[in-house]
């Protein structure tokens, strides 16, 4: 039995919160936090097979053009090699999140330097790597062809720009007005686990090991890449160390160890190098923004104006979303939202944490700081005061916004109150202190989902779903939804996930997993719950589960145990509907942050950061909590060290491995904190909960530059505020405060 939703009408039971097993919203452990501490998790690189050999993978050495000659000879002599494959369905581009098919295949065709054209098997790794870097390989070189940085001539619109009223007017009729522009560079998503692969055929069937986020669209795409029915390809990826947006799609690894395996007839193991994954799978684009605000002289918007450059391969349609929060985020009649991109060579860029809100967000928010200045206001009161009532241009209202209270909350918890306006006013030793403030909003969506529940004859739960955990909680939480719904303590509850053979959940991507999938698992819990009702001779809306019992008013409580004469499973469903286009649905936080910017060196140092979040209801405070802290630490990356460095003359990604692409360690992070504020939106899931895990990143670079600026005067708008940008403009080091 199936329990199907098409989300048309908002779920106001408030179900949840009348339950009383008492484990929604708690800070509960991980379920396989132990597993992962000891080890003993399994990742993708981990899985034993026997008569497993190692493939890996070989990168262009020209920046585009095509693939003449492999030279296998040489290296076929070469011990324990066992073979060198170069297919035409060999990827030579990564899948695009939910993509469902092939990404550009043929590897004779080379697109970007280094992308992969070959695999080498042998016996071992070490025999395949050395393999692998002496095969030779001759290229017809069509590199003199070849554009390597975004041109704004050549650019083409992304999409139909938003338009509204008269910008250029209200612009020049302002009573205050900016006019900037920012630049970010590209990120890596840089997910510690990296891409992994072991192949092994039985027959017509493959069976995959990968490190993938989205089973459902990977088994297709899959399927397609190999030209094989997709009822033959079984994915399973039950652990996954972080994907960021990179394991959304497949990449090269997978097919290139399901063709060896195939012709091999022996398990193959493809794992990508640190430097192949920075160098092959998707890249976040650099930007370039321009930004207009106009507003009266009590600083309400009447012009508001967000355009954005942006880059990919030739033949690729995803364009990072850059104005995707401007659309919704604050007032402005007069209104021009743009995206542009432009044809480079360049490897793929796609979906990487919080695509379009990452970046976009961080250039508005030092935007909106620049005219809090111009005005004289508050820029905490500007924010608030700036909010419209639906969405402009729309007239479409909002499901819920907390975004007012995240400031209040955040200002309060912060100390916002003894920020002085005044650059240069603080000073300690031989470092300038500042504070700054950016909000933070990222759109929220419903995927469809599946899940099977089972409650076993003898009150066990088990909750099944392919839906990944990519380090978020999942298992986690689907527990909790479960186990509440029933009234089984949750240690009596299993979580089975990253199984292509199981029902078909959201997969883990766009934060929208733990509200999908939880609401599948809720669907399904409904159903068994009525059976139970029925057993027990009451209404559902009477039923009350805890603790393994069964009872209603004026029915005494009995163990569900006895109501069950075999296990009960049922499934649930669901599917986005017209709420999706009723209403905006969207999450909505605050960041204050404190910086201390050397006054000799320029280098910046974060020393406390507070974040506070509305994202619906909270289903795991311990979970949510950590989702937020890794988000603002990305942002923190953004802000201050992050950047992808590409060589102008031909392309190639110079910084490609940890040691060159710098993330936020321990060392650069003080502690820091979250601030959950609770809500219902019935509009964005039966559960009443939206996505959290990128709402954390969105905005966070803008606070730490608004802070950089308070603290030594000095206004970036080149991303990352690096202490080389800092240095020629810093006031002078021997000053007082102001």
């Amino acid at each position: 039995m199936t329990m199907s939703d098409t989300y048309d009408t908002p779920d106001t039971r408030d179900m949840l919160d009348r339950t009383r097993q008492g484990v929604i919203g708690k800070p509960l452990d991980r379920p396989e936090g132990p597993l992962k501490v000891a080890g003993t998790a399994t990742y993708a690189a981990e899985y034993a097979r026997e008569n497993c050999v190692e493939g890996v993978l070989v990168g262009a050495t020209i920046s585009t053009g095509r693939v003449r000659k492999i030279n296998r000879d040489v290296v076929m002599a070469m011990p324990g090699v066992l073979g060198v494959y170069s297919s035409e369905r060999m990827l030579r581009r990564a899948a695009q999140g939910t993509a469902g098919e092939a990404p550009e295949q043929d590897v004779s065709k080379v697109d970007f330097p280094m992308q992969p054209v070959a695999l080498v098997v042998a016996e071992t790794f070490e025999q395949a790597t050395n393999a692998a870097k002496a095969l030779d390989i001759e290229y017809e070189d069509q590199s003199g062809d070849a554009q390597f940085l975004p041109d704004a001539a050549d650019a083409e619109p992304a999409a139909d720009p938003i338009k509204a009223g008269d910008l250029d007017k209200a612009m020049r009729d302002a009573a205050h007005s900016v006019d900037l522009t920012f630049t970010t560079p590209g990120h890596a998503s840089a997910a510690m686990e990296p891409h992994a692969a072991v192949a092994e055929w039985n027959g017509k069937d493959l069976t995959l090991w990968g490190s993938l986020q989205m089973l459902t669209y990977n088994v297709a795409e899959l399927a397609d890449s190999l030209g094989i029915d997709p009822k033959h390809v079984h994915l399973l990826s039950p652990y996954v160390g972080g994907g960021f947006g990179s394991k959304l799609g497949i990449s090269h690894e997978a097919v290139a160890a399901a063709i060896a395996a195939k012709e091999l007839g022996r398990p193959v193991r493809v794992v990508m190098s640190r430097q192949q994954v920075f160098q092959s799978i998707m890249r976040r684009s650099e930007t370039e923004q321009r930004i207009r605000l106009g507003c009266g002289p009590d600083g309400r918007l009447t012009a508001f104006a967000h355009e954005a450059l942006v880059s990919n391969l030739p033949g690729e349609s995803f364009s990072e979303p850059v104005t995707q929060a401007s659309e919704f985020l604050y007032a402005g009649e007069n209104r021009l939202l743009a995206v542009r991109k432009s044809d480079i060579t360049r490897l793929t860029a796609g979906s990487v944490r919080a695509p379009g809100e990452a970046v976009g967000m961080q250039a508005l928010e030092v935007a909106m700081d620049e005219l809090a200045e111009a005005t004289g206001i508050d820029p905490v009161e500007l924010r608030k005061r700036n909010l419209p009532d639906e969405v402009p241009g729309e007239g479409t209202p909002y499901s819920s916004r907390r975004l007012v209270e995240a400031l209040d909350a955040g200002a309060a918890a912060f100390g916002w109150d003894k920020r002085s306006a005044t650059p240069c006013a603080r000073r300690e030793g031989e470092w300038w202190i500042g504070m700054g403030v950016a909000s933070a909003a990222r759109v929220n969506i419903l995927a469809k989902a599946e899940a099977r529940v089972t409650l076993t004859a003898d009150g066990h739960v088990v909750v099944e779903t392919d839906h990944t955990d990519i380090g978020t909680g999942s298992y986690a939480i689907l527990g909790q939804v479960a186990a509440e719904m029933l009234g089984q303590p949750i240690e009596r509850t299993t979580v089975r996930l990253g199984d292509s053979r199981l029902p078909s959940g959201a997969g883990s991507g766009g934060s929208w997993g733990a509200s999908s999938t939880g609401s599948a698992v809720f669907l399904a819990c409904e159903a068994i719950r009525a059976t139970l009702a029925q057993a027990l001779g009451c209404a559902s809306d009477d039923l009350l589960l805890q603790d393994g019992k069964a009872w209603a008013e004026g029915v005494e409580p009995r163990p569900v145990t006895e109501l069950l004469s075999e296990d009960l499973t049922r499934t649930g469903k669901i599917e986005p509907g017209k709420l999706m286009e009723k209403v905006n649905q969207s999450t909505y936080g605050a960041f204050f942050c404190e910086v201390a910017v050397n006054a000799f060196t320029g280098e910046t140092r974060l020393r406390r950061m507070t974040g506070a979040f509305g994202f619906g209801r909270v289903l795991n405070a311990k979970t949510a909590r950590s989702q937020c802290l890794g988000g603002m630490v990305w942002g923190i990356g953004s802000a201050l060290t992050e950047e992808l460095s590409f060589d102008s003359r031909d392309g190639h990604l110079v910084n490609h491995d940890l040691a060159e692409y710098h993330v936020p360690v321990h060392a650069d992070i003080p502690d820091m904190e979250v601030i959950l504020l609770e809500e219902r939106d019935p509009h964005a899931s039966p559960i009443q909960a939206k996505g959290v895990g990128e709402l954390g990143i969105c905005g966070a670079a803008g606070a730490v530059a608004n802070a950089i600026y308070n603290a030594c005067g000095v206004r970036l708008h080149d991303f990352p505020m690096t202490p080389d940008k800092l240095l020629a403009h810093l006031p002078d080091p021997f000053a007082p405060a102001a």
